[in-house]
């Protein structure tokens, strides 16, 4: 499988507020990509035009280098952030329902929802209501309900919200399935550090727009490069007792943190780094002097600023 789900130039107005504006998306087969954004930034309602759920004021949703059709889309799996299962109705029973639903016949239906229950440990639940559940097992329903028919692609609205960290490796080990047989498949997130655990790629909006995309290495690489001097105490001294407070007289440089025998700083000239470095050494051992890997989520802040 090959196929891409791409959008371009993705706008929604409602009335004379714009929530979405000009976005660009490409959701690469077997690969992972994470959707976030603050709240309001545009994520479900993107998710909802991929889908088929809203239409576009503008822009155009493709598959397979084409305009996306309804067959397409009735092949994708899709989990909204308003779940969508019935609450009086019985686990298994709904989820065989949903298979059929996208034309699977009912043996093979009751074989994955089977296969499904099993890898989510919901087979004690398999014959009671919904709202019997606890919300972490609704939500683990919830994504079976999409995978059920081996979907073509997925889209999924916050699938790891309130779920406890078994759930989330469970999910988790079924998204990584899914990308293995060729799947592409999105899904938002406040969690960066899980976005960051789990995606190839990262999408990020702000007030409607894209501003980033890309690999996280590829977001890194683009953001604020820090580095960290590690400098030994001197003999005898703990390591509080080093002076680094020179770092702050370099030329070329913006200090961060200036803590004990260590400094975090940025060099905005060329060749700053190397001078400290080079006034480090002429003062003493250095035990480390590297680039800073910022998490995701600092990324992010920097991105949205």
């Amino acid at each position: 499988m090959t196929t891409v789900l791409s959008a371009s130039g993705l706008t929604r107005r409602f009335g004379d507020r714009t929530v979405l504006d000009g976005v660009d998306l490409d959701v690469l087969p077997g690969r992972m990509t994470g959707f976030v954004g603050a709240n309001g930034a545009g994520k479900t309602t993107t998710m909802r035009i991929l889908l088929g759920v809203l239409a576009p004021s503008a822009g155009e949703v493709r598959w397979d280098g084409r305009p996306v059709s309804a067959a397409d889309r009735r092949a994708f799996g899709y989990m909204p952030e308003e779940r969508g299962l019935y609450p009086k109705q019985h686990v298994a029973e709904q989820l065989v329902h949903f298979g059929r639903l996208h034309g699977m016949s009912r043996p093979a239906a009751e074989r994955a929802v089977a296969d499904l229950l099993e890898r989510l440990d919901l087979v004690p639940h398999a014959d009671d209501k919904l709202e019997s559940l606890s919300l972490g097992n609704q939500q683990r329903a919830q994504i079976a309900a999409a995978l059920v028919h081996s979907p073509t692609a997925l889209v999924l609205d916050e699938p790891f919200s309130g779920l406890d960290p078994l759930a989330v490796d469970a999910m988790a080990g079924l998204l990584r399935d899914e990308v293995a047989r060729g799947v592409p498949v999105l899904f938002s997130s406040h969690q960066l550090d899980l976005v960051e655990r789990l995606c190839d790629d990262v999408v990020v909006l702000a007030q409607g727009r894209r501003v980033a995309g890309g690999t996280v290495e590829e977001l890194r690489s683009g953001g604020t490069v820090r580095l960290r001097l590690q400098v030994a105490a001197p003999s005898g001294a703990p390591s509080h007792g080093a002076d680094l407070g020179w770092v702050r007289d370099v030329p070329g440089v913006e200090v961060a943190d200036v803590d004990g025998a260590g400094a975090l700083f940025v060099a905005v000239e060329p060749g700053a780094e190397q001078r400290v470095l080079a006034e480090a050494l002429r003062r003493g051992p250095v035990t480390s002097f590297a680039p800073v890997v910022p998490p995701l989520s600092e990324i992010f802040r920097e991105v949205v600023r």
